[in-house]
């Protein structure tokens, strides 16, 4: 079921009223089975694997309190069971591929792959929320949660389950314990933030995905014009599509009552490449910086180690993002950019004070933030790429042919769809520094975004019948 279904439309007012009229000591159950109504509305038969990562993590924080003299056993148990299925399905058959391909070398034609292995919706999420959760309780820093279901609610909230934000324990659980009654300035919050995810996601991100699929996906009829052209969209897509989904996640929350973490914060007006890390993702940032970056030493142990370790957790990240090598190339180029960065700062500041500008001005900020961008859309090619082969065109394209400037003939760009998408962008910049706010900066009245609310909720369903329920899933479904 995705976000942008009629399915949802029907499905989220039956749950945000149950949430507020069945009584709190039984406002968990209707929850419960609506979020695993949720997941397993795209695979019921996968429903097994995230009982599974639930109930080992769940009990690991039991003993972990009730046997505290071998808490270290209970949280590698913990990791490693939901470690072991989040390979299996994930990377299983990336590691079997190069196993293969090894074999070969020697002249032995050995396949191990699993032909039609499918990886589970959000598993990467919601196993990270296991991983937070069962560190947090072996670190002491949050009891172990006694009820297993208001435990299996938190790892399977249907807003944030499919694609984050990755909730703390200690941000959701106690809100799924608490009372929830109808609130209109939550309703009025959660409808605007609804609303401003939609808008990224069909107006913004859906339009862009056509150009940027023509190219990406036909990388050898792409001239070098066409794939900057395409690499910048696909950034515009990928946040549009990722913040649209974290959105409309935290506006369904917040109409119920409930507040889920920042995840995005204008990513694109990052002046490096650390700040563009701080606006984007923010949830998976903080949780490699919490449990990765500073249990490795963080920056404690000497500029080298930190260097490393700067290194080992954008691989990491590359590898969290999926089973490839363009993952893994995009996250070390990244972990690049941050070192080269560090290493650089004090000369390039230098350069600035030598030349008598100002680092402060709008003219150098302006400037950081351009090459910021580039940088970042430069590493989205490989993100993008659906494989090494095509990366490989795709940066030989880049490098090399610019005989002339048909990249809007090959990415199908008409005028009228360019005027579309430009317009929108301009709407969507308004949106992400205003919201749908008055200028006196107060939220639009409960019944102005009723009203609002209504009218897109009609819009898009009839939307919606007339392409068939052809509504494209969200990118990061995927991980």
């Amino acid at each position: 079921m995705n976000f942008n279904s009629l399915d949802f439309l029907i499905f989220f007012p039956i749950i945000a009223v149950l949430n507020f009229v069945v009584p709190l000591k039984y406002r968990f159950i209707p929850l419960l089975a609506a979020s695993y109504y949720f997941y397993m509305s795209w695979n019921p038969s996968l429903v097994f694997l995230i009982l599974f990562t639930t109930a080992v993590s769940y009990f690991s924080g039991i003993l972990t309190e009730k046997k505290p003299q071998r808490k270290r056993l209970w949280l590698i148990i913990s990791i490693i069971a939901s470690l072991s299925v989040l390979i299996f399905f994930k990377y299983y058959n990336f590691l079997a591929g190069g196993v293969s391909s090894v074999f070969s070398l020697f002249g032995a034609s050995k396949d191990f792959t699993i032909e039609g292995l499918i990886l589970p919706v959000g598993i990467s999420f919601y196993t990270f929320q296991t991983f937070s959760y069962s560190i947090d309780v072996y670190r002491g820093t949050i009891p172990a949660e006694k009820n297993f279901f208001y435990y299996a609610l938190f790892v399977s909230f249907f807003p944030q389950l499919v694609a984050g934000p990755i909730e703390r324990p200690e941000n959701l659980l106690p809100q799924l314990k608490a009372e929830h009654k109808f609130n209109k300035n939550d309703f009025c919050a959660g409808a605007e933030k609804m609303l401003i995810g939609y808008f990224k996601k069909v107006a913004v991100a859906d339009i862009a995905a056509g150009y940027v699929n023509g190219v990406f996906n036909s990388p050898e009829n792409a001239s070098g014009s066409a794939v900057i052209v395409a690499s910048m969209l696909f950034a515009v897509q990928i946040y549009c599509d990722f913040s649209g989904y974290t959105d409309i996640a935290i506006g369904c929350a917040r109409i119920m009552g409930y507040k889920l973490m920042q995840n995005f914060d204008r990513p694109y007006s990052a002046e490096n490449i650390k700040d563009f890390w701080a606006r984007w993702h923010i949830s998976l940032t903080s949780w490699f910086k919490d449990y990765l970056y500073i249990p490795l030493g963080g920056n404690r142990k000497g500029k080298t180690r930190q260097y490393i370790n700067l290194l080992i957790v954008f691989l990491v990240s590359g590898l969290w993002h999926g089973a490839d090598l363009t993952f893994l190339i995009w996250g070390l180029l990244h972990g690049i950019y941050r070192v080269v960065g560090m290493f650089t700062q004090k000369k390039r500041d230098g350069i600035y004070q030598n030349l008598g500008l100002d680092v402060s001005s709008v003219a150098v900020r302006g400037f950081r933030r351009f090459i910021t961008f580039i940088l970042v859309c430069f590493a989205w090619i490989f993100f993008r790429a659906n494989n090494t082969a095509d990366l490989g065109i795709l940066l030989s394209k880049l490098f090399t042919d610019f005989g002339g400037t048909s990249f809007i003939g090959e990415m199908n760009i008409t005028a009228t769809s360019a005027i579309s998408l430009i317009l929108s962008f301009i709407v969507l910049s308004m949106l992400d520094r205003h919201g749908l706010s008055q200028k006196n900066g107060n939220s639009l009245s409960f019944s102005a975004v009723s009203s609002v609310y209504l009218i897109w909720a009609v819009l898009f369903a009839w939307m919606i019948l007339l392409a068939g329920d052809g509504s494209s899933s969200f990118v990061y479904f995927q991980f």
